[in-house]
């Protein structure tokens, strides 16, 4: 029996597979970087490990923040890959603009990623997002108010909702929480 999953949460995993969600090659970010293509292989393959300083110019060229790079935790063998358990998400984010994001899928080597993420009362998005994504959101309590390309639209408990490759924002000008479980292709966290 095979106790290990075909592609476990790693950071090199996740790193490759950021990298390639946003069509980078090994020798683009290689350059950025200003290090070589075989020890940014290496990273991906995770047979050496980034420094802090590292990290920090690998999380801004693929535009993530440097805090998903350090939420890797081990999950039993036999789950790797598979589950995650509510108390072992990996948090995403700042959180500055009120919205809490957790990545519910087990690691970025999909062709998507879900997110669970709770949108602060009085919050919003600060500047819309224009991303090369599809989106699906599937409201599970609150509500929120969406603007999507030159339309507006309030959604709540048990409404969904796509966006594709369009500017969008978000606003919860309400007094409760609201919660929503994002499905974003290709991966962007």
């Amino acid at each position: 029996m095979n106790d290990q999953a075909p592609q476990s949460a790693t950071l090199g995993a996740d790193l490759r597979a950021l990298r390639k969600a946003r069509g980078l090659t090994l020798t683009e970010i290689a350059a950025r970087l200003d290090r070589s293509v075989g020890w940014l292989s290496q990273v991906e393959r995770d047979m050496s490990e980034p420094s802090i300083s590292d990290l920090r110019q690998i999380s801004e060229c693929l535009g993530v923040p440097m805090s998903m790079l350090f939420a890797h935790s081990a999950a039993p063998a036999d789950e790797q890959g598979y589950v995650v358990r509510a108390g072992s998400r990996r948090p995403m984010g700042s959180g500055e603009e009120g919205l809490i994001e957790e990545l519910l899928s087990p690691d970025l080597t999909d062709d998507f990623e879900m997110v669970y993420s709770t949108f602060e009362p009085n919050s919003h998005m600060q500047t819309p997002a224009d991303r090369p994504t599809q989106e699906v959101g599937y409201m599970i309590s609150g509500n929120l108010d969406l603007t999507i390309g030159d339309r507006k639209f309030t959604v709540g408990p048990g409404d969904s909702f796509r966006i594709r490759h369009e500017p969008y924002q978000w606003s919860n000008p309400y007094f409760s929480p609201a919660v929503a479980i994002w499905v974003i292709a290709p991966p962007v966290y």
